[in-house]
């Protein structure tokens, strides 16, 4: 079966929501005055979740015509084909099913054993069970991927610092080279062990930088001792065997999970070794409680499906391009990254399902940073620029370290800022027009309990269904990537031209920028 191909703008509900944006100039303000109970209606609680969406530009017409739109393309019958693993992605022939990951009660038999090699592998490590090649145990693990291999990984480790063993996890990812010797430049190589992260085992930089590693360690080790240091994710057992890793090191990746996707699988290695593998459990069947609660709930109650169709009313009828997602955790700090991937990796499409160009707005670019750094960084922009930023405050009601002092100030500033970007100065009296705020800048507010590796796994789960549900009615392949394969391509004949002065670049400013490193470099 096929996904759903419905042109969104053709719908009814699409139309209506056009009248209504011409005919209709929201007022938060206004809304808040005329229903003082706008935000008992306006939230969903879910478990340790707790979606406030009352601050945004809509009303009850709104959210019903969205909630039609979500219906007339289809979303429910997408929604089932993901989760049953139909190959959704139908421009490479494959299954979404990134979810099978983390749904510990029916696990594919091939999952499952791996899941048991993680834990068998990482158990060994952080006891202290594994020994390098002249007996000692590890204490460092390098995981060297790129993009998904190293975004979802890297992202994790760092939300779940509290939650850390002494292991000292690092990540190496962009093929420069020193970024490379920075991160290595420290370590022993008897106590360190790399993860090497690739599912064709040929992707340029990851490559790049696990040969110069590899070189490194042979500076002060021998062939041999390459299998006691060095395991691989990855598919290309021939190219693994003939890096030096045994096959008992190397754990599988599969068709049906995206890069961007797979933290949920043993390309989360690392992740189990900075957190214990019960905790990487943990994250997964968080996740797995998301999935739960996207596939059954009804549209209205589904915190992914709200999110996402406020992101289209904001992107389709108000021309919103951008939106800010801000966690109110230091924890958090690589989250951003690791969403702009997803979200603009997989929605920045400009061809529909159909094959057909588009000419409405598809994907979102977005930003954001932790608060309350971000108060005093790009604050001012969102509060009174000229324009229409969207933003998702994310806060967690729990400390950690039990610094109730702090968190009682942070959750302030989070939930001043979402106040003071809705109501503004308005109606009051200021002294100038340099000190006006006009408020009425739409937010969502997501509280959850505490950071936990289960309610990390439900956060990343919503977004990763959010821009599913995007995608959806977009009518986009939300699921393939061409656009990184051509810079890819071209940067095989620009390598060329480097390493052979003879060879010239494809147009003149290529070419001024060869001759330019040539003669600097």
């Amino acid at each position: 079966m096929v996904l759903p191909s419905v042109n969104p703008t053709q719908t009814q509900a699409w139309k209506k929501l056009e009248h209504i944006r011409r005919e209709r100039n929201f007022q938060l303000q206004d809304l808040f005055r005329e229903d003082p109970g706008r935000a008992e209606h306006m939230h969903i609680a879910w478990e340790d979740i707790y979606l406030d969406y009352s601050k945004n530009l809509l009303d009850q017409e709104v959210i019903d015509l969205l909630m039609q739109l979500a219906d007339e393309v289809g979303l429910r019958q997408a929604i089932d084909l993901q989760f049953a693993g139909e190959p959704i992605n139908e421009t490479e022939g494959r299954a979404v099913w990134h979810t099978a990951l983390r749904n510990m009660s029916s696990l594919p038999p091939e999952v499952k054993a791996t899941l048991s090699q993680i834990k068998r592998f990482t158990d060994s490590v952080v006891d202290g069970n594994w020994k390098g090649h002249t007996g000692k145990s590890i204490s460092h693990v390098v995981n060297i991927g790129i993009g998904g291999s190293d975004l979802g990984p890297d992202m994790v480790v760092e939300a779940l610092r509290y939650y850390r063993n002494h292991l000292d996890v690092r990540f190496v990812s962009n093929v420069d080279g020193d970024h490379v010797m920075e991160t290595i430049k420290d370590l022993d190589p008897e106590t360190t062990l790399f993860i090497i992260v690739s599912k064709t085992f040929t992707t340029q930089e990851t490559l790049t930088n696990a040969r110069t590693i590899r070189q490194w360690f042979l500076s002060q080790a021998s062939e041999g001792d390459i299998a006691k240091h060095f395991v691989a994710v990855s598919t290309n057992l021939e190219a693994v065997a003939d890096f030096g890793i045994l096959p008992e090191n190397t754990f599988p990746m599969w068709d049906w999970v995206g890069g961007r996707f797979s933290l949920w699988s043993a390309v989360g290695l690392s992740i189990a070794c900075a957190v214990g593998f019960e905790n990487f459990k943990e994250l997964l069947m968080g996740a797995h409680r998301m999935d739960e609660h996207f596939k059954a709930s009804e549209f209205k109650q589904n915190v992914p499906v709200m999110l996402a169709l406020i992101s289209v009313w904001y992107n389709n009828f108000y021309g919103a391009e951008t939106e800010a997602i801000v966690p109110y955790s230091q924890y958090l700090s690589k989250l951003v990254a690791y969403l702009q991937q997803g979200i603009m990796e997989s929605n920045g499409k400009g061809v529909d399902r159909n094959g057909e160009p588009i000419d409405y707005q598809t994907g979102t670019i977005i930003w954001g940073s932790t608060g309350t750094n971000a108060q005093h960084a790009f604050f001012q922009l969102i509060h009174q620029g000229t324009k229409l930023i969207p933003t998702d405050f994310i806060a967690f009601a729990k400390s950690l370290h039990g610094k109730q002092d702090h968190q009682n100030k942070l959750l302030a500033n989070c939930f001043a800022q979402t106040e003071a970007l809705m109501e503004g100065t308005w109606g009051s009296k200021v002294e100038n027009n340099f000190k006006q705020f006009t408020g009425n800048r739409p937010t969502n507010t997501l509280l959850i309990d505490e950071l936990t590796p289960a309610g990390l796994g439900e956060l990343i789960a919503c977004y990763e269904h959010k821009l599913f549900v995007q995608g959806i009615v977009w009518n986009i392949f939300s699921y393939d990537q061409w656009g990184v394969e051509l810079g890819k391509k071209l940067a095989k004949g620009t390598l060329s031209a480097i390493e052979d002065p003879t060879l010239g670049g494809k147009n003149s400013s290529t070419q001024g920028l060869l001759e330019r490193f040539r003669s600097k470099g």
